[in-house]
């Protein structure tokens, strides 16, 4: 099959899944802090670590030309980017390997995976984040892997472009450093990806400044201290991350972990090049993720899971087992994994205290299942004037400012109640 129409046909099985299991009404965490903007419709002037200026401007914008309301909006832009983002994970694990098969499955092996699946079905960063990281790794792929040296230019400026999405990208200038370093010989594209790269990294500073913000404005937010806590924790603690990092790769990947592992020493021993930019890539944003202190750091690793993804579809076409690739259908059956733990969680005591604890917000499903429709709404929890046991104060004070602006364009609290 033409590898252009297999990721064609990647794009379109997964946007029907992602639609099915899309959110029904608008979930608890960061959700409303993105559609009320949105709705609002005024565009984002700074970039600061919390705005994630190109983000919400894109959905303001595809609001504004579809005539969509920012709910349906949003939903778009994150299915749409999280499908191509599959799409390109096939082409890119395509180009390392030359294997369809492999492709394929590592292709369904990260749509499946919990953490960006869960964020394909809420209102979110990451999936639009991943869009422009998996072009990114793909150009790098390609610039090791084939003759074409555009891909070097492309990876300077997708990287430099997922900076206005998220700023936590920074974690992979090292590895963009030394990705330059090994094309320096080739002057003319490495010079280019980094002028390119230095002046879209610039240009959010620069805006910043205009706007009468400080220079550390793209890196810093006035909603918390995360980064500072980070390092004020206790050895037990730092070991416990570590433990719980351990445990969301492997429910991501499940059994697909073990050639994710091999993936790793097959890319050392065939291109260490290309092995180290990854491999840096992926300790500074493991590291990260895996210490930083807030409650949901599990959707900080969606750029490290990207480069497993990749790690593993290397992994299993150089494991020289027939059998490997006659059970790799397995991969299909990855949603049955999610459901079956579930089940078992839901069956000990202190998963039944969780489930009763976090029931205001869906409880075990909630953390548990990737798909969101019929979930638990802010809105209508806000409506209601329900409490929670945990701080969510924020989420509320942003919902009842939507309620409002509702309201005002003519809508009833029954109505507000199902979005």
């Amino acid at each position: 099959m033409n590898k252009y129409l297999s990721a064609v046909f990647i794009f379109f099985i997964f946007l029907a899944i992602y639609y099915s299991g899309s959110f029904t009404k608008i979930p608890f965490a960061d959700a409303i802090g993105f559609v009320l903007p949105a709705e609002q419709g005024d565009f984002v002037t700074t970039a600061t670590a919390t705005t994630h200026f190109l983000y919400i401007n894109t959905v303001i914008f595809i609001k504004n030309i579809s005539g969509a309301n920012a709910i349906e909006a949003s939903r778009f832009l994150i299915i749409v980017s999280a499908s191509l983002t599959v799409s390109i994970i096939y082409c890119t694990v395509r180009s390392i390997t030359k294997l369809e098969w492999v492709s394929i499955v590592s292709a369904f092996i990260f749509g499946f995976s919990f953490s960006f699946w869960k964020n394909a079905e809420i209102v979110e960063v990451y999936t639009y984040n991943s869009l422009w990281l998996s072009l990114f790794f793909f150009s790098v792929v390609r610039s090791f892997v084939n003759d074409k040296k555009k891909y070097i230019i492309l990876s300077g400026v997708f990287l430099g472009i997922s900076f206005w999405v998220h700023i936590q990208n920074i974690l992979l200038i090292p590895a963009f450093i030394l990705f330059i370093y090994y094309f320096r010989k080739e002057r003319k594209y490495a010079y280019t990806s980094l002028l390119l790269f230095l002046l879209i990294f610039a240009s959010i500073t620069i805006l910043n400044i205009s706007q009468g913000l400080s220079l550390s404005s793209p890196y810093t937010s006035e909603r918390g201290s995360w980064l500072s806590d980070s390092f004020k924790k206790t050895v037990t603690q730092y070991i416990q991350d570590l433990i719980k990092s351990v445990v969301y790769v492997i429910y991501n990947f499940n059994i697909f972990t073990v050639p994710g592992i091999a993936g790793i020493y097959f890319l050392y021993r065939s291109n260490k090049k290309m092995f180290l930019v990854f491999f840096i890539g992926s300790v500074c944003i493991y590291g990260f993720a895996t210490f930083y202190a807030v409650t949901d750091n599990y959707v900080f690793f969606i750029p490290f899971n990207m480069i497993f993804a990749l790690s593993v579809g290397y992994g299993l076409s150089r494991i020289k087992y027939p059998v490997v690739k006659k059970i790799s259908w397995i991969c299909l059956f990855i949603p049955l994994f999610y459901v079956l733990s579930l089940k078992v969680v839901s069956f000990t005591e202190k998963g039944q205290d969780f489930d009763h604890y976090k029931k205001y917000k869906g409880g075990l499903e909630y953390y548990m299942l990737p798909w969101m429709n019929n979930n638990v709404g802010i809105l209508e929890f806000t409506i209601d004037k329900k409490t929670a046991p945990d701080p969510i104060f924020w989420m509320t004070e942003e919902a009842e400012k939507y309620i409002e602006l509702l309201k005002s364009k003519g809508f009833t609290e029954e109505e507000i109640r199902k979005l």
